[in-house]
């Protein structure tokens, strides 16, 4: 089930966790993300349910414009929805410069 607006702190989760699931269905991202996290497949799995950690899964999501266009057209959300769920999640607040 695709989620189409993010607005709590659970749906960024949720949304997160679909890119995981997403990323790990390929093998080329999901090989870029191994070796950016420098984490093995199990400690991966281990950390999914940690908001930090999917904070970080939608930073890498976010970091390639193809394949954030193509998670998106395949879950039926915006290209913008990473960012609004990035932004609910430990660390995705926007930097005040003032």
């Amino acid at each position: 089930m695709a989620i189409k607006t993010i607005t709590t702190q659970g749906g960024a989760e949720a949304l997160a966790l679909e890119a995981l699931g997403w990323i790990a269905g390929r093998e080329e991202a999901l090989g870029a993300l191994l070796g950016v996290s420098g984490m093995a497949p199990d400690a991966l799995r281990a950390r999914a349910a940690d908001p930090e950690f999917l904070g970080f899964v939608l930073d890498f999501l976010m970091q390639d414009e193809a394949m954030l266009c193509g998670f998106a057209a395949d879950l039926g959300v915006s290209p913008e929805a990473p960012m609004r769920a990035r932004a609910l999640l430990p660390g995705g607040a926007a930097p005040h410069w003032t």
